[in-house]
């Protein structure tokens, strides 16, 4: 399975390609150029789930495949940097996933992106992504998965950024570099506390089970926790940064300033995993080496999930809407893989995470590529510039509606099969967490059909011209998403991932199935009720009834301008500013000082090199007779 590297290489050859003689390039080759590529690197990614999966398994699990791996640097005999490519049933799992989505954005974009400057520019970053992302999943070991996180984030920033003349896209493109610059540091001190103790970054050593590898770290506590918890917990943080989980969140929204179709392969499907699938990768160290860590998982998933719903609520954005709506599902998936076990029905959690990552991707690829449609019609994001857009938009509609019902869990769609299985595993955990997360399940499908009767029903608004159906080439990646996510929720997942690598055959719980699907019903009637028909005046009301709730869920709650608050008067004031004074004045003072001194000396001392050689006989006699007089003086 050697030509699996051609699923790396070909993206970024294309970026070179692009990057380099893109300008010679007419923008509709460019594009075709891009698109073929992905096109080739999503068959070869199919092909290799098939022949990955279809492989007969190894007592009762399917076997990690190593096809192309070289050792890069050698510290010890164990601990070493490697560069290669991992295939098991995630990664395999994730190559599908992100060459899937990412070639439907490349279609996609070719209208979307069609007449705007920087074109080639353009599909030259989504290249450099799409690299970033395949290098990530595909790594061996957690080094290696380090370099390509940081090229995601790289490239994630170019994309962002990518109107480069507006103001408000060149602020969000740094506040998400910056923001989640912070999170990766811990990720970097996580993993070298890991290796440290360990002594090695090899997935394959960390995840096997053999808690002798960990043996190093016996008995070493800090602040009452052990140094792999503390490990474990650092390199979440810098999951939870790329993941945007609170209150590492702040950067999501605003990245929404990038092109649409940059919004759906970033933002919804792939770059905002990561730190999902980061926790999935390491799963077995956290449960056996770190279980307070992952029970921390879980509450956190669990808090940023309402949050972002009770934001996403009353947003009047339609990119964040979709955005909070991101945020709120990775909690989803991340409160799974905290209430998880190992084996059988214990790790059903696991299982459901990761089913749950692939129908999301697939739907919510399909929302914000929707919006974006919507977007190109009526040329505004505001909810009030659109209204009873159904008619204009049939295509649009109809697979924005069959998205929506996913996210909200009503059968026979995707999401409601993915997200049963993970409020049976909240359940199964605490019936705490497991009505947490059905009320959450209901306020998602309020907001998005708040969001949904807010488009296409209610009252029409005024346009300059008439909202019409995007091109042939917008709408086909709409209903091939569309019908991955009608048929999806069929998948026997539990034949392929799971946390023992067993087969789990996966059998709803009609009780826990039964109630989602009422609460999301409930959750449903009362959006159609509210906003339906554009005129019921009760959303007002209540608005002005509980303005101060309202105001402040609106301006999510005042995070951004706490953790302004934090950097500019805490950080940067009362930290960076005292040591750039004393950086500035002593550190430099000292240095300019010594120079002052020594050219001070050096011009008083420059007579003696005068090039008089009876003056260096002179100085040479004199000193002689100092030194002998000293001599004799004190001998």
């Amino acid at each position: 399975m050697e030509y699996t590297l051609l699923i790396l290489l070909l993206p970024l050859v294309t970026f070179f390609v692009l990057g380099l003689a893109g300008a010679r390039l007419r923008p509709c080759t460019a594009g075709l150029v891009g698109t073929f590529s992905l096109a080739v690197s999503a068959l070869l990614s199919y092909v290799t789930a098939w022949e990955y999966f279809s492989a007969p398994r190894v007592d009762g699990i399917y076997p990690a495949v190593v096809p192309v791996n070289f050792e890069w640097l050698q510290f010890t005999r164990n601990l070493h940097i490697d560069l290669g490519i991992l295939l098991d049933p995630i990664s395999v799992m994730m190559l599908v996933v992100i060459t899937t989505v990412s070639l439907m954005v490349h279609i996609y974009s070719m209208g979307y992106m069609k007449g705007e400057r920087g074109f080639q520019r353009y599909y030259a970053f989504l290249s450099l992504f799409s690299f970033s992302m395949l290098g990530l999943v595909v790594a061996t070991n957690i080094f290696q998965m380090y370099i390509f996180w940081e090229l995601v984030g790289v490239s994630s920033y170019l994309l962002i950024g990518f109107y480069y003349t507006k103001p408000e896209a060149i602020a969000a493109s740094k506040k998400a570099f910056i923001v989640t610059r912070f999170a990766d540091l811990g990720f970097l001190i996580g993993i070298l506390v890991l290796s440290f103790y360990t002594k090695t970054f090899s997935f394959d050593l960390l995840t096997s089970g053999d808690s002798s590898i960990f043996a190093g770290a016996a008995g070493t506590t800090f602040l009452g926790a052990s140094v792999i918890s503390w490990a474990m917990a650092l390199i979440f943080i810098g999951g939870a940064g790329k993941s945007a989980m609170f209150p590492l969140h702040i950067w999501l929204p605003d990245a929404m300033e990038g092109p649409t179709p940059v919004s759906a392969l970033i933002h919804a499907a792939t770059m905002v995993v990561a730190g999902v699938y980061l926790v999935a990768r390491l799963f077995p160290v956290y449960y056996f080496e770190a279980p307070d860590v992952l029970v921390a998982i879980a509450v956190i998933g669990a808090f940023t999930s309402l949050y972002a719903a009770v934001v996403a609520c009353v947003q009047t954005d339609i990119k964040r809407v979709l955005a909070f709506s991101t945020i709120s599902q990775i909690g989803f998936m991340m409160v799974a893989l905290g209430v998880s076990g190992m084996e059988g029905h214990e790790g059903l959690g696991y299982m459901a995470s990761m089913f749950h990552l692939f129908t999301h991707a697939m739907f919510k690829a399909l929302l914000f590529l929707g919006a974006g449609a919507i977007i190109h019609a009526v040329h505004s994001n505001e909810m009030n510039r659109m209204g009873g857009l159904r008619k204009q938009l049939p295509v649009t509609h109809f697979t924005f509606l069959i998205a929506c019902l996913a996210i909200a869990g009503i059968p026979p769609f995707s999401g409601f099969f993915s997200k049963d299985e993970i409020l049976s595993a909240a359940f199964m955990f605490s019936p705490w967490m497991g009505w947490t997360m059905s009320v959450i399940a209901g306020l998602t499908a309020f907001y998005m059909f708040r969001l949904y009767y807010n488009i296409f029903w209610g009252r029409p608004a005024v346009h300059e011209h008439a909202p019409h159906e995007a091109p042939a080439d917008m709408t086909v990646p709409l209903v091939v998403l569309a019908a991955v996510t009608c048929v999806a929720g069929f998948i026997p997942f539990g034949h392929f991932v799971t946390a023992d690598g067993l087969v789990y055959d996966i059998h709803l719980n009609w009780t826990v199935a039964g109630t989602s699907i009422v609460i999301a019903c409930l959750g449903i009637a009362v959006a159609t009720v509210l906003y339906m028909k554009g005129t019921n005046p009760v959303p007002a009301r209540l608005a002005e009834r509980f303005k101060g709730f309202y105001t402040a869920a609106y301006h999510r709650f005042y995070l951004d301008e706490v953790w302004m608050f934090v950097t500019k008067r805490i950080i940067f004031g009362c930290i960076s500013r005292p040591l750039a004074w004393f950086d500035r004045h002593v550190i430099d003072g000292a240095m300019n000082g010594m120079a002052l001194v020594t050219q001070k000396l050096s011009w008083a001392i420059r007579g003696l090199q005068s090039g008089q050689v009876q003056q260096y006989a002179f100085i040479f006699l004199l000193g002689t007779l100092i030194v002998v007089l000293l001599l004799l003086l004190y001998v």
